[in-house]
């Protein structure tokens, strides 16, 4: 099993940016001791790609996808692109994969987004029974599932090395952790906002949460843990309080704790900026001088 660490950073910002300008990102996050960085995959760079890219740069830092979806390219290539990540870098590579959302697939991707739980299985066996004749990594490579409701959390448990849930409360990493069991890994993603003052700290977590309470998978995990409906819909501060962290970088720490007590092996944090377009470097710096 992969060791990506207590914490790591989550984030989807890099790929608005040249790749001369990413390379010198993740030098730094390197030299800073972050031990991980998880890489998104929408509808910008390749994720693979990408996490060639970051891995040839550094020396220690391991990339996870967070995640790479099933419709996007079929089981022996994600398997074998694991495989070549993990034999070319010394096993710094994480395969996190997803079902990804229906708005995704069916209006962009134009796949049809049916029975993503068959899917997904189906999508694991064909991975482990794919053919592979090229050098293998010293370690069969890791992966991860993107998982929100109890049976894609079992199916974690089932047929990969753990879960990566992402937009959650804390309350639900204690749900995940029951659900999978003690020897799989647990990376959660929590977002933060570095800021004191209420009013504009819920605002930056407002516009960066939107798009997710849009989706059904994200809205629909809230209301099943007892959120109401309305409150969802709205963004209301007790949605926004439970899904972002902010404040000081103290109060980022016992978020973090929480999610460790509740059951998280690693937590990964994605920094949140009023300017979505913002790298945030100096919050990671900060971040990494508390928690590294």
């Amino acid at each position: 099993m992969i060791d990506i660490g207590r914490v790591g950073i989550w984030q989807g910002v890099l790929d608005r940016h040249p790749a001369g300008r990413v390379r010198e990102v993740v030098a730094e996050l390197d030299e800073a001791g972050w031990p991980t960085l998880w890489i998104p995959e929408t509808v910008s760079r390749d994720p693979f790609v990408s996490a060639a890219m970051m891995l040839e740069t550094t020396d220690n830092l391991k990339v996870a996808t967070g995640i790479a979806s099933i419709w996007a390219r079929d089981a022996m290539t994600t398997s074998n692109a694991s495989m070549t990540l993990n034999e070319a870098y010394d096993g710094r590579f994480l395969l996190g994969l997803g079902v990804s959302h229906h708005t995704l697939t069916e209006w962009v991707r134009k796949h049809t987004y049916e029975k993503p739980l068959t899917r997904m299985r189906e999508y694991l066996e064909r991975m482990d029974a794919s053919k592979y004749r090229g050098v293998p990594p010293a370690e069969p490579p890791s992966r991860v599932l993107a998982a929100l409701g109890p049976k894609m959390l079992a199916l974690s448990a089932e047929l990969a090395d753990g879960a990566h849930p992402y937009f959650v409360p804390v309350e639900h990493t204690a749900i995940a952790r029951e659900a999978i069991g003690q020897e799989k890994l647990l990376a959660v993603e929590q977002m933060v906002v570095l800021e004191t003052d209420p009013e504009r700290a819920r605002s930056i977590a407002r516009n960066a949460m939107r798009v997710y309470l849009d989706l059904p998978n994200y809205a629909n995990n809230l209301i099943r843990m007892g959120y109401d409906s309305q409150d969802v819909a709205d963004a209301t501060d007790n949605v926004v309080d439970a899904i972002v962290a902010w404040g000081s970088i103290d109060d980022v720490l016992a978020r973090v704790e929480a999610h460790r007590d509740a059951g998280a092996d690693h937590v990964c944090i994605q920094v949140l900026e009023e300017d979505a377009g913002t790298i945030p470097v100096e919050a990671w710096r900060r971040l990494g001088e508390a928690l590294l």
